[in-house]
């Protein structure tokens, strides 16, 4: 049994006990508060042979998720330059993500 979320503009296939990093969640889990459960949007359930995936169908299946921290990823340096004109402007970025762990998954 699996399930396709939907979670900051991004899909992602889960499973029951998965952890995975997705986009930064709006919690207080970054102000360090116990655990916080929050709800996921599912876009698509599979349970062995049976597949639901129209919103009709999709009214009573559940994902919940438990937030365990927020992580940052790699840093990203970036320079652009254009020659003869004296432009140079480096840049750098650094993704922050919050790492949950799937707890359920119900059809409803």
């Amino acid at each position: 049994m699996y399930a396709i979320i939907a979670t900051g503009g991004k899909q992602y296939r889960v499973e029951e006990g998965q952890r995975l990093d997705v986009e930064r969640l709006g919690t207080d889990a970054a102000e360090g508060a116990a655990e916080v459960e929050v709800e996921l949007r599912p876009v698509l359930f599979v349970d062995g042979d049976s597949v639901l995936a129209t919103p009709a169908q999709l009214g009573g299946v559940t994902v919940k998720a438990k937030v365990l921290g927020e992580a940052r990823g790699p840093k990203i340096d970036g320079f652009t330059y254009k020659p003869k004109s004296n432009q140079r402007r480096r840049w750098g970025h650094r993704q922050k993500y919050t790492t949950i762990e799937i707890t359920a998954i119900s059809a409803g």
